[in-house]
């Protein structure tokens, strides 16, 4: 599930959340499921991953990670990403180019808090995406977190990233192939909307 709060009354946003629920009352598996591309300058690479979308916040989109892994160094590395939600229930694809940021530090700090101490215990005691000697270690190093670690104080290395999109595209497809490609292209403050072909 995503959880909205004061939701952008713009178009884009709201089309956004019209097909959110068409998907969620198709009962759309893993719904908050988003593919984050990234492009890392110093290793001149392309990458992409799926991470859990959390929340829109107005116009913000939030997801959670550990600041020292490969994706935070692409980001570092260069700000600008691409995003993608694909829904089956209703054949829908939503795509979005924008900048990314941090979340605050107070931000990340009062969601911490408010997770399942088990999910702290692996967000301390993981260094993501750093190489280990085996599976065990990783789950000898969780138990070990979970036991000792103040697991309500949210470490320096993990908390939130936000964007705010500047590119929609709504996908629909279609069993005759004439999809349907709605786009939303922001230009200073307005949205400019047109179709493309299939």
């Amino acid at each position: 599930m995503i959880k909205f709060n004061n939701l952008s009354q713009e178009m884009p946003f709201l089309l956004f959340k019209e097909k959110y629920n068409e998907a969620l009352f198709a009962n759309q598996k893993s719904i908050e499921a988003l593919s984050i591309s990234s492009y890392n300058k110093e290793m001149k690479e392309v990458d992409s991953r799926y991470v859990n979308l959390k929340f829109i916040k107005n116009d913000e989109f939030i997801f959670f990670s550990n600041y020292d892994s490969t994706k935070a160094s692409a980001f570092n590395s260069h700000n600008q990403i691409a995003a993608l939600l694909f829904w089956p229930s209703i054949n829908v694809q939503i795509r979005m180019k924008a900048k990314i940021k941090k979340t605050t530090n107070e931000y990340n700090q009062k969601y911490f808090f408010d997770r399942s101490e088990k999910k702290n215990a692996l967000a301390i005691s993981s260094n993501q995406s750093k190489p280990i000697v085996s599976y065990s270690q990783v789950k000898e190093n969780y138990n070990k977190s979970l036991k000792n670690d103040d697991l309500k104080k949210c470490p320096e290395f993990w908390g939130g990233y936000s964007f705010t999109p500047y590119y929609f595209e709504f996908w629909e497809g279609h069993e005759s192939r004439l999809n349907k490609r709605e786009v939303f292209k922001k230009n200073d403050d307005s949205w400019k909307y047109l179709f493309l072909q299939p």
